[in-house]
């Protein structure tokens, strides 16, 4: 197989949808979808909806739903921000936090079953290039 930049990209995805497929189960157990997952994982750092949508790459009207219903559901609230009162600023709950936590820990745990499989010094050398491609150009 070449190593050509979509087949690695492939298979990067597939392997980010296997994991996420075998940690479905407690994700719903938890009370969340995925895309919601991914806003509760992404909150802290982008805490308004229009950074929220350009982190995670969504639309926003697509973020304004998952906002809609993580509110809903106790994981976040909204609330004004205080240098600027026309917005709002976005904040986990206790819930939330717990929750983002658990699916973290299942995420991870099903990553760590499938680093298992390759050695340390590979697993090592996997992080190096991750970090390396994560870099911006230039």
């Amino acid at each position: 197989m070449a190593n050509d930049g979509a087949q690695l990209w492939t298979l990067n995805q597939r392997l980010l949808s296997v994991v996420l497929d075998a940690c479905s189960t407690e994700l719903a157990e938890l009370g969340l979808e995925t895309k919601e997952f991914f806003v509760l994982a992404e909150v802290e750092a982008s805490p308004y909806p229009a950074e929220l949508a350009a982190a995670l790459m969504i639309p926003k009207a697509s973020v304004t739903v998952y906002v809609r219903n993580l509110v809903a559901k106790g994981f976040m609230r909204r609330e004004i921000d205080d240098e600027d009162l026309r917005r709002h600023r976005l904040v986990l709950t206790a819930e939330g936090e717990a929750a983002r936590d658990r699916a973290l820990s299942a995420l991870a745990a099903e990553f760590d079953r499938r680093l298992a499989r390759i050695s340390s010094r590979d697993r090592s050398e996997l992080q190096r290039i991750l970090l390396e491609m994560l870099k911006s150009p230039g």
